[in-house]
């Protein structure tokens, strides 16, 4: 019995870590924030507090945050303007169907990049 319950905590530690903190709930944030010694007041601060105060625990700068989501925005424009070239030429070639696939896949990608910048 005690096995499986610790197994099942680090299971959802395991989760905990795989998420972003931004993505977290304030409940999962306070959660993280327990484990942290020497912090206080966990239960009365709100979502930014607890991710500033978990980050400076961290020691995670928002630098590097900031370049890490322009990465990822640079990757999004870049299968975007692979996608246009090949909407391009399915237009040349008359393709109805696949210029349609391609359009709507280009405006999935644009959408996340609005999102994650």
């Amino acid at each position: 019995m005690e096995e499986e319950t610790k197994k099942e905590e680090l299971g959802a530690e395991k989760k905990e870590a795989e998420k972003p903190l931004e993505k977290m709930t304030a409940t999962e944030l306070r959660q993280v924030a327990l484990g942290i010694p020497n912090l206080s007041g966990v239960h009365a601060m709100k979502k930014e507090e607890l991710l500033k105060a978990i980050r400076e625990a961290r020691g995670i700068k928002e630098e590097d945050q900031v370049k890490a989501k322009a990465a990822v925005v640079l990757e999004l424009k870049k299968k975007i303007a692979l996608l246009k070239k090949e909407k391009k030429e399915a237009r040349a070639g008359k393709d109805r169907v696949k210029v349609n696939v391609l359009r709507r896949r280009i405006n999935r990608l644009k959408k996340r990049t609005k999102k994650s910048a």
